[in-house]
Parts: structure tokens; C-alpha cells; sequence
């Protein structure tokens, strides 16, 4: 992308990318588990039932609030008042390649670190209603759910990219790969099938990761398992879901 883009310019692309990213990646899910394929994969689905089309119609219409509250964050930061103190940069030269694929994992590594801090907060009962509550209504979601969240929740997951501009060097690439993997990840969480194999909760490797089984635990009880990509900060905090590793090895596999 060229460095001088409009601010209109910007904010277009920023809300068509994102509806585009939900579009392919939780549509696909959807078609392929929801409708496609709906009956044959209905054993392996980890809650034995599918959501309601309201539900459906609910998660889409509040993540199309969620992707013009990021476009308007996104709009904010690329501001020619605010873009010159922002450490986003476009020439790889200027940091080297080795940089340029550190950069992507430390994303994910504040991003889960944000993520689980703020979301347990967000659950404390005196705000959950304010800034959790819709999230929360999908009891059992659906890829769709991935980013159905209340407008004052959009605001606070729109707030690690406020970090990230102006805390560590961005490559304008390494942003876009970073958003196509939590758009995914994000879909895969609320899936509602789990794709990781029976034994990789149990592996060295596994237990650090965060699966849909988890996440979808999480929606059905309302607590633990608040991590987004690892479970790190669950198991080093105790919110891992005691009934977790026994569900996670009796749910079929698709």
C-alpha cells in the first residue's frame, strides 16, 4: 500500500478488508460445518445442537458494529496528527527481515496477554453487562460469534491496536498477516468443532494452546479458559476449566 492514502481512503479499506476477512473466513466455517455438511459432522460437534438463525442474525449484526468501531480506531491512528507518532513503518530496510518475522509473534504474544486481562475483567459482575453481555448470549456459538461484541467491547479489543502503534515497529505486511490469524484463530475458537487430535492437550506442545473445546467451555459456564491463541495465563493463574482435558479427550473429532 502507498504511504499517502487519504484518511477516507483509509478508512474504506479498513472496514471492506475486515468485512471481507469475516466474510471468507467465518462463512466458509459455516457453510462447510453449518450447512454443508451439518448432519454428518452433528456427533462430532462439541454441544450436540446448533444455535438459532436469530443467533446467527444477532452475531452478524453486532461484529458489523464490532468492524466500523476498528475502522473508526484504524481511521484515528492513520490521522495525519497521530500517524507521524506511530511506529508503523512500510520500507523492510528499515528494521531487516529477522525483525520483520519477530514482529508477528511478538503481535500474538501481547495480543493473547491483552486479551486474557482484559476479558477476565470484563467479566466482573459490576461491568459484564455492560461490555460482555452480547458476546455471552452466544451460549453456543458459531463462527459467526467471533466478533459479535457489544459496542463498549469493541472499543476495548480495538484497543491493542492503539499498543501496537505506538509501542512496537509494524511493517504495514506484518499488520495484515497479523489480522488474517486472529481473524482465523478467532473463528476456529468459536467454531464449535474441535480440529486439534484427541492427544494434543496431553503433549508438551498442546497444553500451552488454546483449542475450541476451550473456548467453547468458556461460552457454555461463563468463566475460566479466558485466553485467546495460549493458555499460558490460564494455567499460570488456575482458570483453566477443570472439566477442560476431560472434554477436550471425549469430544469426537470431525
Amino acid at each position: 500500500m502507498r504511504e499517502n492514502v487519504s484518511v477516507l481512503e483509509f478508512g474504506t479499506l479498513i472496514f471492506f478488508a475486515t468485512l471481507l476477512r469475516y466474510i471468507l473466513l467465518a462463512g466458509t466455517a459455516f457453510l462447510v460445518f453449518y450447512v454443508i455438511f451439518k448432519k454428518k459432522l452433528l456427533l462430532s460437534k462439541i454441544q450436540q445442537k446448533f444455535p438459532k438463525n436469530k443467533d446467527y442474525f444477532r452475531e452478524i449484526a453486532f461484529s458489523f458494529i464490532t468492524f466500523l468501531i476498528f475502522t473508526l480506531v484504524g481511521v484515528g491512528l492513520y490521522n495525519p496528527t497521530v500517524r507521524p507518532y506511530t511506529n508503523t513503518y512500510f520500507q523492510i530496510s528499515d528494521y531487516g527481515y529477522f525483525y520483520l518475522f519477530l514482529s508477528f509473534f511478538l503481535m500474538i504474544i501481547v495480543h493473547d496477554t491483552y486479551f486474557y486481562w482484559a476479558h477476565r475483567l470484563m467479566h466482573h459482575p459490576k461491568i459484564f453487562r455492560f461490555f460482555h453481555h452480547v458476546h455471552h448470549q452466544s451460549t453456543n456459538p458459531s463462527p459467526w460469534a467471533s466478533f459479535s461484541f457489544q459496542p463498549l467491547e469493541a472499543m476495548v479489543e480495538a484497543g491493542i491496536f492503539i499498543i501496537f502503534a505506538f509501542s512496537i515497529p509494524l511493517h504495514f505486511y506484518v499488520l495484515i498477516a497479523f489480522l488474517i490469524f486472529m481473524t482465523a484463530y478467532n473463528v476456529y475458537g468459536h467454531l464449535g468443532w474441535e480440529l486439534y487430535p484427541k492427544k494434543f492437550e496431553k503433549s508438551s506442545l498442546g497444553k500451552w494452546i488454546n483449542t475450541s473445546i476451550s473456548h467453547n467451555l468458556h461460552h457454555q459456564y461463563f468463566k475460566g479458559n479466558y485466553g485467546l491463541y495460549f493458555m499460558f495465563w490460564d494455567r499460570w493463574m488456575g482458570t483453566v476449566s477443570k472439566n477442560y482435558a476431560e472434554t477436550f479427550e471425549s469430544t469426537p473429532r470431525p
